[in-house]
């Protein structure tokens, strides 16, 4: 026969390679447990070796997986000042009832303030808008341009009549008078 050396080698290494492809996939042993890293680690023996090869997975042998919920925190003890009733400020203490009234009346003036001013804002941007028609510029030779600014006022008046709601809505959250 004239063989070379290494092809009897190769063609059985080849004939063991197919056998192998051919067979089904054998699952991983009972009693594998595979560590497979990514976002979130995942612990399995579904896997066989070589789809854990495959995925980057590590044996564990033998060592029992013990799953721990998180503990949820509980609430606050209830202490004496649990029950009483009023807001608390930021360092826990209760703050007097009276104090409470007089820093909502102060909000309350203020946003009454800033609601009156941003109205009269509003009216005056309408007036200018005047009805979708402002006066011309003498730089708004281009109609384009005066195109460009009336296009501008109408989406700040947009945005005004927002900022106006949102201090309605503040005013509305506050305790009556």
């Amino acid at each position: 026969m004239n063989r070379r050396p290494g092809l009897a080698t190769f063609s059985s290494a080849a004939l063991a390679v197919l056998a192998l492809c051919a067979a089904p996939p054998a699952r991983a042993q009972h009693g594998t447990v595979y560590r497979c890293p990514g976002p979130p680690v995942l612990y399995t023996d579904q896997l066989t070796a070589q789809e854990a090869k495959d995925k980057g997975c590590r044996t564990i042998e033998g060592a029992p997986i013990t799953i721990v919920q998180a503990v949820r925190p509980r609430p606050p003890a209830s202490g004496p000042a649990a029950g009483a009733s009023g807001p608390v400020a930021r360092n826990g203490e209760r703050i007097d009832p009276a104090e409470q009234r007089a820093r909502d009346s102060d909000a309350r003036r203020i946003l009454s303030d800033e609601l009156r001013r941003e109205e009269a804002r509003l009216a005056e941007m309408v007036r200018e808008f005047n009805n979708g028609e402002p006066e011309r510029r003498g730089d708004e030779r281009n109609y384009a341009k005066y195109q460009a600014r009336v296009a501008e006022m109408r989406a700040a008046i947009q945005r005004k009549e927002a900022d106006l709601a949102a201090i309605r809505r503040e005013l509305a959250k506050l305790p009556a008078p």
